[in-house]
């Protein structure tokens, strides 16, 4: 069995790591389907306020917070980019990661972790200050004092 830290998916050093995230790559043209208890729609910026238990799912791609904030196109029809607030869980695939906060803009298929982010994948877990996910390539890179526990050996 390969682990993505045991097999070389992951470079760190002291300022950043690239990781492989997701098991699948996301298409961030697929719907975007929220859940939310409350939402609240202000027409004159452009924005709607999903609020407590937020789910966010579009393909395989999961994210969960407290509070999210659609911002719409102001050219065009369509989604700019969420806000997810409060305590962001994403998770794609069999990865999955927490964080303060969630930035994800809809057309580049990034999305920008900030707060105590920590990333598992299995066994293995990774913390640092921001992670750039890019749901289209499956790829993520962590900057911001990186940690991790490597283990040399793996049971067979």
């Amino acid at each position: 069995m390969c682990l993505p830290l045991a097999c070389g998916a992951i470079m760190v050093n002291a300022q950043g790591a690239q990781v492989a995230f997701g098991s699948i790559k996301a298409d961030p043209k697929a719907p975007v389907e929220v859940t939310a208890d409350t939402l609240d729609v202000d027409q004159s910026n452009g924005t709607a306020e999903f609020l407590g238990n937020v789910v966010v799912g579009q393909g395989e791609m999961r994210l969960t917070a407290p509070r999210l904030l659609v911002i719409y196109k102001t050219e065009g029809k369509g989604i700019e980019r969420l806000e997810a607030t409060g305590g962001v869980t994403l998770v794609s695939g069999e990865d999955a990661a927490e964080a303060e906060r969630a930035d994800y803009t809809i057309d580049s298929g990034v999305v920008v972790m900030t707060g105590n982010v920590l990333l598992t994948q299995g066994d293995n877990a990774l913390t640092s200050q921001q992670m750039t996910v890019n749901l289209t390539t499956g790829t993520a890179q962590m900057t911001g004092r990186v940690k991790t526990i490597l283990n040399p050996g793996g049971d067979e």
